[in-house]
């Protein structure tokens, strides 16, 4: 899967149904072989201002399912 296929999406928590962002709109960590280690979802915004609060850190293995749609995360693991 390219990257470009990943923009748009919609990530939303399995356990509280919550939306957590958008693909795109977040930030990627890599390992040493380029490999996607986690994405940094940025805190809340506000008319483009960030509010006060630290990313939301989802390791790439607690996605449990890439739809056409929407990325499936689960936080509790």
């Amino acid at each position: 899967m390219r990257l470009s296929e990943l923009s748009g999406k919609e990530i939303v928590d399995l356990k509280r149904a919550e939306r957590l962002g958008v693909l795109g709109q977040t930030d990627l960590e890599f390992n040493e072989q380029g490999q996607i280690k986690a994405l940094l979802i940025p805190s809340m915004k506000w008319f483009g201002f960030r509010k006060q609060g630290s990313d939301v850190r989802v390791p790439w293995s607690h996605i449990e399912k890439i739809g056409t749609d929407m990325v499936i995360v689960n936080l509790e693991q």
